[in-house]
């Protein structure tokens, strides 16, 4: 399990640089599934039914609201694809991936 599920986002209102993608890929091998694609990283999640799905989007609502960093949401009935960056600073933040570590962590 991955320790960024332990940390908290801090924060951010821009004047900060985004991650290298060299950290970004540093990062991304502690999370299951994810993949960076550009400014951005994504999973999709899969479940039995529709009402697990939605089960995982209200428990990834209450990750984000205790967070206060709320990633992009494709809803169907038996995925969900998150997908995470941080709009202020225009590219990827340590908040992406610990919040994408506490929706991993939701799986087990």
């Amino acid at each position: 399990m991955s320790e960024l599920n332990q940390k908290r986002c801090v924060p951010c209102e821009g004047g900060v640089d985004a991650l290298t993608p060299e950290q970004a890929d540093a990062l991304l091998s502690d999370l299951d599934g994810w993949t960076r694609e550009g400014d951005a990283i994504k999973k999709t999640f899969a479940f039995r039914n529709y009402y697990q799905t939605l089960a995982f989007v209200n428990a990834s609502a209450y990750v984000s609201h205790k967070e206060d960093h709320h990633p992009d949401l494709l809803v169907s009935y038996k995925t969900c694809a998150v997908t995470y960056t941080t709009h202020a600073i225009g590219g990827l933040s340590e908040n992406d991936f610990i919040c994408a570590a506490k929706l991993d962590a939701l799986e087990r």
